[in-house]
C-alpha cells in the first residue's frame, strides 16, 4: 500500500479495487512489527468484529491510559498494512473522529470514492447512506477510527456489517462499551525485545552506537514515543545509546519535579533533549517557537499553510536572529523538529502535513509559561484566520481547520474569549454551515452560546447573535418548530434590550417570519412581518433598504397564506422602491422583481407575469452574463411562464437553451441539469410530441438513478414520469411495469399512504383500465379512495379526484 495519505478520489461508477479512502498516516521509517505486544492480537480481529486498541500497564502494572505514546496508531496503520498486503480488503477507511462533523465529513466522502450516488441533501444524508452500503456490501472492508476521544461523537454512527472489521485507538476504556461485538487489545509499551529492534534500526549505519542499547529502552520504559525522540537525535548527531543514558539521567535529574520512574518524567527528559537539538539546526532559534505553535493546534494534522502564515512567520521572527522570517525558514524550522522526532511531516498532503503526538504537546504545553502559552496560543489563532480563506478547498482541508480549531478552543480557550469571542470561532461555525453540517452547526452554535453567557454574559451582541445561529442551524436542519422557539426567544430579549425597532431586531424579527412560514404558521407570519415593517417604516423610513426588505418579507407571509392579491401589491410597493433607491439593475431589484413575476403567475396572471420575466432574465444577462447562476435561473422560470401560459411555442426553445446552457455551465449530471432535462420533456409531452419527450425522460431517469440513486423520491417520480409519457404515447407494454415498479418503491421509501403514493397508484389503475385488466383497476382505485379519506380528509382535492376515478371505472 502506497504511503500516499490524500483519499483516492473515484467517480460514480468508476471505481479500482481495492480502495483506500481517507488520511491515513504513513508507518514511520524505522517501524518494527509489535509480534510481540499487539500485531497478532490487532490483525486477528474478526469480521463483524471491532478491535478497540487500548493503552495497556507499564511493567509496574501502572495504567498508561491518560499518557499514551505507546504506538497506538503505529499498530493500526500496520494492521491496516498487513490486510491490505494480504489483499484481504476490497475497501480501507481512515476516519479521525476529532468530532462528529469529521465522521459524517468522511463518511460522505467515502460513499462518493466507492462509486455511490451522493445525495443533494448534504453530508448527513451521505453518511447515513454509506453505513447502509457498509451494512449490505459483501466487499471486505475495514474502518479504523484514530484516536477516539469521545465516543459519544459515533452515537448512531458505528459501522456494521458482515463483510467489514473496525478497528479503534483511544485512551478511553470505556469506548469498548459502546463499540458493536467488540475486543479490546492493550498496547502498552515495546518488549524488551521489540525495543532493541528498534534502536539496532533506527542505529544500523554505525553498530558502536546500538552499545548499552538494551540498558536503554530499560531506562526509557520501552515507551515507544520515548524511543523515537532518542533514537531521531542519536541518529542525527552520532551519540551512541551509553552517552545518551547518561545525558537523559542527568537531565531527569535536573527536571523540577521530575520523578526518573515515571512516564511523564522519561517525556519531558526525551522532549527536552530533542528541542535543543531542533533549536541548533539553522535557522538557530525557530524551532522551538513553532513547536509551541503546532503543540495548541490538531494532533493528528495541521495544514503547512498554517504554520508558514504571515502571523506565524512574524512570531518565530520575534525569537529568531532579529530578522524577517519568510516562508522558506518557516518550513526549516519544522523539518528542524522532524529531525529531532518531535513531529512528523507528509508533504503529499495540504491538510495533514504536520502530525505531532498529543503526549509531545502536553509536554510542550507544561513547560511554557502563561505568558508565553497566550502569545501562542494569539498567534495561532491569526495563522488560522489568516490561512482558512482560501477558495474551492477540498472537505478535507476545512475539516482540518476545523479540527486545529476546536484544539485550540480547548487548550487555551480564554485567549479566545478576551476581550470577546476571537472571529476565528465565528469562521469555524460558519464553515459548519457551508458544509451543510446542520446537526454539528446545531450543536456548534449552541456550545458557542452557552459560553457566550458564561463569560459574556446573556445580554451581549455576540450571545445574542449566537442565538439567533443556533435558529438558523435549526431551519437547515428541517427543524422550523425548534426554530422558532429559539427566534421567539432572542426576538424578546432583542426587545427588552435594544428595543423594538433596533436593525438588529429587525433582523431577528425577520427570521421568526421566515422560521413561521417554514412551520406552516401562515397567520403567525403576517402579523409579525407586518409589525416589523412597520417599525422599519417608523425607525428608517420607507426608502430604507431594509424597510424594502421588511415589506418583501410581508408579501412572501401573504403568499404562503394564499392572500394573492395583498402578495401582488406588497410586492409591487417593494419593487418600486428598490427601482428607486437602487436602481432598475442592482441585484435586489432583479430579485424583487422575479419575485412580483412569481406572484402574478401563481394568481394566475400570465399576461403580467410574462413581460416581467422576459426583462428580468435580460438585465440578468446584461448585468451577470448568460452563463451565471441567476441568469440560467431566470431562463428556466420564463419558459415555465410561457409554458403556463400556453405558449408552448415560445416555451419550448427557451427550455432548450436552459438544458443547453446548464449542460455546459453544469455537466450533465447536474441535479439542475437533471430538472432541466425534464422540464424539456414535460413540455415537449403537454405539447404531444412523445417522440422528442420520451428520450429526454429517459435520460432524465438514467441521470437521477446515476447521482441520486433508486430509491430518491425524485428518481422514484422520474420513473412514474416516464411511465405516463409511455402510457400517453400509447407504449403500455413499456409503461405498466414502470407504473408497478414506482408503486412499489414509493410504498417502500414514502409509505403506503404518501400522496405521492397514492397517486401513482391511481396511475397504476388507469393503465389497468386502459389494456382492460378492470377487476385489478377497479380494486386498486377502491383501496386509494379509502386511504385518501383515511388520511387527506373526504374533501382534499386527491380525494375527490380518487372517487371521480372510481365512479367513473364503476361505471364504464
Amino acid at each position: 500500500m502506497s504511503s500516499q495519505t490524500d483519499a483516492v478520489r473515484a467517480r460514480p461508477g468508476r471505481v479500482t479495487w481495492p480502495l483506500l479512502s481517507g488520511l491515513i498516516p504513513p508507518l514511520a521509517d524505522t517501524h518494527v512489527p509489535r509480534h510481540e505486544t499487539g500485531l497478532g492480537m490487532a490483525a486477528s480481529v474478526a469480521a463483524g468484529e471491532t478491535g478497540v486498541l487500548i493503552p495497556g500497564d507499564d511493567a509496574a502494572g501502572k495504567s498508561l491510559g491518560v499518557l499514551g505514546g505507546t504506538g497506538k496508531t503505529q499498530l493500526a496503520t500496520a494492521v491496516a498494512h498487513l490486510l491490505w498486503d494480504q489483499r484481504a480488503l476490497d475497501l480501507l477507511l481512515w476516519v479521525t473522529p476529532s468530532g462528529r462533523d469529521a465522521v459524517l465529513t468522511t463518511y460522505a466522502q467515502a460513499l462518493h470514492d466507492v462509486g455511490e450516488p451522493v445525495p443533494g441533501e448534504g453530508p448527513e444524508a451521505a453518511a447515513a447512506q454509506f453505513l447502509t452500503w457498509l451494512a449490505e456490501t459483501g466487499r471486505p472492508w475495514l474502518v479504523v477510527f484514530d484516536d477516539l476521544n469521545d465516543p459519544a461523537i459515533l452515537e448512531g454512527l458505528w459501522p456494521r456489517g458482515t463483510a467489514g472489521r473496525v478497528l479503534v485507538t483511544t485512551r478511553r476504556p470505556d469506548a469498548a462499551v459502546q463499540a458493536p461485538h467488540p475486543r479490546v487489545v492493550h498496547v502498552g509499551a515495546f518488549s524488551p525485545r521489540e525495543a532493541l529492534a528498534y534502536l539496532s534500526t533506527k542505529l544500523h549505519e554505525d553498530p558502536d552506537q546500538w552499545i548499552g542499547a538494551l540498558d536503554l529502552a530499560g531506562d526509557l520504559g520501552c515507551l515507544p514515543l520515548a524511543l523515537a525522540q532518542a533514537g531521531a537525535l542519536m541518529a542525527d548527531t552520532g551519540l551512541n545509546c551509553r552517552a545518551y543514558r547518561a545525558r537523559i539521567a542527568d537531565r531527569m535529574q535536573r527536571l523540577a519535579g521530575g520523578q526518573a520512574d515515571s512516564y511523564p518524567s522519561i517525556a519531558a527528559a526525551t522532549w527536552s533533549l530533542s528541542v535543543e537539538l531542533a533549536d541548533q539546526i539553522p535557522p538557530a532559534g525557530l524551532a522551538r517557537p513553532a513547536l509551541a505553535l503546532v503543540a495548541l493546534l490538531d494532533p493528528n494534522g495541521i495544514p503547512g499553510a498554517v504554520v508558514t502564515s504571515q502571523a506565524a512567520r512574524n512570531y518565530l521572527a520575534r525569537y529568531g536572529s532579529g530578522q524577517a522570517v519568510g516562508e522558506r525558514e518557516a518550513r526549516a524550522a519544522l523539518y528542524s523538529l522532524a529531525r529531532a522526532g518531535l513531529v512528523s511531516i507528509d508533504a503529499t498532503s495540504a491538510a495533514r502535513t504536520v502530525r505531532v503526538h498529543a503526549l509531545v504537546q502536553a509536554t510542550v504545553r507544561e513547560n511554557l509559561t502563561a505568558a508565553e502559552c497566550d502569545e501562542a496560543a494569539r498567534t495561532a489563532a491569526e495563522a488560522l484566520l489568516q490561512t482558512w480563506p482560501r477558495p474551492d478547498v477540498p472537505a478535507s482541508f476545512e475539516q482540518a481547520m476545523r479540527d486545529c480549531t476546536a484544539r485550540l478552543h480547548e487548550v487555551a480557550g480564554q485567549v479566545l474569549w478576551a476581550p470577546e469571542c476571537h472571529p476565528l470561532l465565528l469562521r469555524a461555525g460558519r464553515s459548519l454551515e457551508t458544509a451543510r453540517l446542520a446537526g454539528p452547526a446545531t450543536m456548534y452554535w449552541q456550545s458557542m452560546h452557552d459560553t457566550g453567557v458564561e463569560r459574556l454574559g446573556a445580554s451581549n451582541d455576540q450571545t445574542l447573535m449566537f442565538r439567533d445561529r443556533v435558529g438558523a442551524a435549526l431551519e437547515a436542519a428541517g427543524r422550523p418548530g425548534d426554530a422558532v422557539a429559539v427566534y421567539e426567544h432572542g426576538l424578546a430579549e432583542r426587545e427588552r434590550i435594544l428595543g423594538p425597532g433596533d436593525p438588529d431586531t429587525l433582523t431577528t424579527r425577520a427570521s421568526l417570519v421566515r422560521a413561521y412560514r417554514s412551520a406552516g404558521r401562515t397567520h403567525d407570519a403576517i402579523r409579525l412581518a407586518e409589525r416589523s415593517l412597520a417599525e422599519a417604516d417608523r425607525v428608517m423610513g420607507s426608502r430604507h433598504p431594509d424597510t424594502l426588505t421588511a415589506r418583501g418579507d410581508v408579501a412572501e407571509a401573504y403568499l404562503a397564506a394564499g392572500m394573492v392579491d395583498q402578495a401582488i401589491a406588497a410586492f409591487q410597493h417593494t419593487l418600486t422602491g428598490r427601482e428607486q433607491v437602487l436602481g432598475p439593475g442592482h441585484p435586489e431589484t432583479l430579485a424583487a422583481r422575479g419575485n412580483l413575476a412569481h406572484a402574478y403567475r401563481v394568481a394566475g396572471r400570465p399576461r403580467d407575469a410574462i413581460p416581467l420575466y422576459e426583462r428580468t432574465l435580460a438585465d440578468r444577462e446584461r448585468a451577470q452574463g448568460p452563463d451565471s447562476a441567476d441568469t440560467l435561473t431566470a431562463r428556466g422560470n420564463l419558459a415555465f411562464a410561457y409554458r403556463a401560459a400556453g405558449r408552448l411555442k415560445d416555451a419550448l426553445p427557451v427550455y432548450k437553451r436552459t438544458l443547453a446552457d446548464r449542460t455546459r455551465v453544469q455537466g450533465p449530471d447536474h441535479l439542475d441539469t437533471l430538472t432541466a432535462c425534464g422540464n424539456l420533456a414535460d413540455a415537449y409531452a403537454t405539447a404531444r410530441k412523445f417522440n422528442d419527450a420520451l428520450p429526454l425522460y429517459e435520460r432524465t431517469l438514467a441521470g437521477r438513478e446515476r447521482v441520486q440513486g433508486p430509491d430518491h423520491p425524485d428518481t422514484i417520480t422520474a420513473r412514474g414520469n416516464l411511465a405516463s409519457a409511455y402510457h400517453s404515447s400509447r407504449k403500455l407494454a413499456q409503461a405498466i411495469p414502470l407504473y408497478e415498479q414506482t408503486v412499489a418503491d414509493f410504498d417502500r421509501v414514502l409509505g403506503p399512504e404518501h400522496q405521492d403514493t397514492l397517486a401513482s397508484r391511481s396511475n397504476l389503475a388507469h393503465a389497468y383500465h386502459t389494456v382492460g385488466r378492470h377487476t385489478e383497476a377497479l380494486s386498486i382505485f377502491e383501496r386509494t379512495l379509502a386511504a385518501c379519506e383515511r388520511t387527506l380528509g373526504p374533501d382534499h382535492p386527491t380525494t375527490q379526484t380518487a372517487r371521480e376515478n372510481l365512479q367513473a371505472v364503476s361505471q364504464a
